[in-house]
This record gives C-alpha cells, structure tokens and sequence, in this order.
C-alpha cells in the first residue's frame, strides 16, 4: 500500500466518523422537548425609580413595561394616566408593577393622610434623644408608650398604649433611610393610635413625661403591666422628723430607731445566786 492510498483511507474514515457525530447531534436535537417563551401580550405601568411613600407620581415617575399574559400583575394599571396624580402610601422600588394597594384614592392627595387607616389616627409627640430611644425610631417602628407622672406624694410610671406604629419621624415618611441604617433626628414622633388611645396620650403628654419603648414589630402581644411606683423602686422613705417645742421656738430633734426587742430569758437560781440566761433557739 503506496502513501496515497493510506491518505484517502484516513481521510474517508475521518469524514465517515464526523457524519455520524452530525447525525447523533441532530437526532438529538430533534428529541429536546420544546420550550415556550413567555411573550408580552400587555402592557403594565410600573415606577421608574424609587418613590417614598407620602409622593405624588409624576410622569417622570412611571413607565410602561410589556409583561406577560400568563402572569397578570392583580390590581395593576396599563396606561400611565391611570396613576398620574395620586399619593403613594406605599414604598415603591425601581421597576416595581405599581398596584391599586399601593395608592391613595383619587383626589387625596399626597403626604400623611392617605397612610392613616380607617377608623385610626396620626397623633405627634415631642421627644428627645432619650425618650425616642437615641434615634432607633423610624417610620415603621412599633413602640410602647410609657408616662411618668410626678405627683405631691409619690411618682408612677405606667405604660399606656402597647403596639403604636409609627408614621412619621419629623416630616420623614420614608422607611428607606432605616433600612439603610441611617439615623433620622427629629423633635417628633407621630404615631397611628386609636380615637381612644389618643384621648389617653393626649392626657399622658399634658400631665407627665412619656417616654417611648422600641419593640420588636413582630412580638404583637399587648404590654399588660400595673405600672411601677418609687416607693416600690427604692423602697419606703424615712418618717419625718419630730417637731418639738422648746420656750416658744420650735426645732427639729431627728428620730432615732426603737431599740431592738430583748431577746427572751430564763431566771436561774444556783444557791442563793439568781442569774439569766438567753433562750437561745
């Protein structure tokens, strides 16, 4: 066998092996089950970019996306002057669908208001770094609501309201600065209480110093306590001194403490000589 006929028997071996690698990978190919490409049948308004709760959107502040038919977004809007107008009670994040739940009704406008559920109210309060507990609060924080009221004899601290959300911290609304872990300085904390709790914190602010408690958001047990008195605290205070007259004047002799009690004894006679002794126990 010459050299060229060992070359057109390797190359015919060659071509014959790379057809039948085709073929495996085309019949191959042809048993891949067919996948279906979901393809965007409608079109769904969705926020542009992050929108704080209290905004009113803009048309800076939607656009319209195509989503798909076979998972309709429930509540959404298709058309931008749907939402155009109307407050957000809601954080709203970057490409976020924008949904009927997450806006104020029509005409209500933007900041506060339309957070406030039915049938609740916003109530603010002053506070300070120590009774906003060092600028933990934020908007969306939960707290207790704790008085102390100062009276002629004694002093009480109670907690009065259990579980208040917080709305508003200052003027922010928003709950992305807590998120990220800022702090939030202001001189009031507004609060969404009941028509009852309100009467009651109003009463608390004007008759003592309230103080704020953070709680876990979570933890929706009520705070049931009867509230803590400084006698309590630090126990019974001393009796006053006595006031005695002496030609006319009057001072103060300071009391001194009753003695102790004798401890308990027993005569003992040995003879004619009459001892005591302690009973010991």
């Amino acid at each position: 066998m010459n050299r060229s006929t060992r070359t057109l028997i390797v190359v015919g071996v060659a071509v014959a092996l790379a057809s039948l690698a085709s073929f495996g990978v085309y019949r191959s190919i042809q048993n891949l089950p067919v996948k279906e490409v979901p393809v965007a049948a409608r079109d769904v308004v969705v926020a542009a970019k992050s929108v704080p709760v209290g905004a009113i959107l803009t048309p800076e502040l939607v656009r319209v996306v195509g989503w798909p038919a076979s998972a309709p977004v429930a509540g959404g809007f298709a058309k931008p002057d749907d939402v155009v107008g109307r407050g957000v009670i809601a954080q709203l994040v970057e490409n976020e669908p924008i949904t009927e739940v997450k806006l104020a009704p029509k005409e209500a406008g933007g900041g506060l208001s339309p957070t406030i559920t039915p049938g609740m109210r916003a109530m603010s309060v002053k506070v300070n770094v120590v009774t906003s507990v060092s600028h933990h609060v934020a908007p969306g924080s939960h707290v207790d609501i704790i008085v102390t009221v100062r009276g002629d004899r004694d002093t009480m601290s109670r907690t009065v309201i259990s579980n208040a959300q917080v709305l508003a911290v200052g003027p922010e609304l928003d709950t992305q600065k807590a998120r990220e872990g800022k702090t939030i300085p202001a001189n009031e904390v507004t609060m969404l209480v009941t028509p009852q709790d309100a009467e009651r914190l109003a009463l608390a602010t004007t008759q003592g110093q309230i103080t704020l408690v953070l709680r876990n958001p979570l933890d929706t047990t009520p705070t049931q306590t009867t509230g803590v008195r400084m006698a309590s605290l630090i126990g019974s205070p001393d009796p006053p001194p006595v006031r005695k007259v002496v030609q006319g004047q009057a001072r103060v002799v300071p009391t001194t403490p009753p003695p102790p009690p004798k401890p308990p004894t027993v005569d003992v006679y040995r003879g004619a000589v009459k001892t005591q002794e302690v009973i010991k126990k």
